[in-house]
């Protein structure tokens, strides 16, 4: 991802979630930029790793 940073609890969260991970990976980086974007508000460790699950669903 060459235009933004990863934010460090969404890369705990992928690394948690191999087939979230795998998902994000095969993601254009429209569609990377717009998971980064949401990021920002989701507040707990919880809350990312269920956001990360979602990764699964909505793309």
């Amino acid at each position: 991802m060459n235009h933004f940073e990863m934010p460090v609890g969404l890369c705990m969260a992928l690394a948690m979630n191999p087939e979230a991970m795998q998902k994000f990976q095969s993601l254009t980086e429209m569609q990377k930029w717009e998971i980064v974007s949401g990021t920002y508000a989701v507040e707990s460790g919880k809350d990312m790793q269920q956001y990360v699950q979602n990764i699964i669903n909505a793309y």
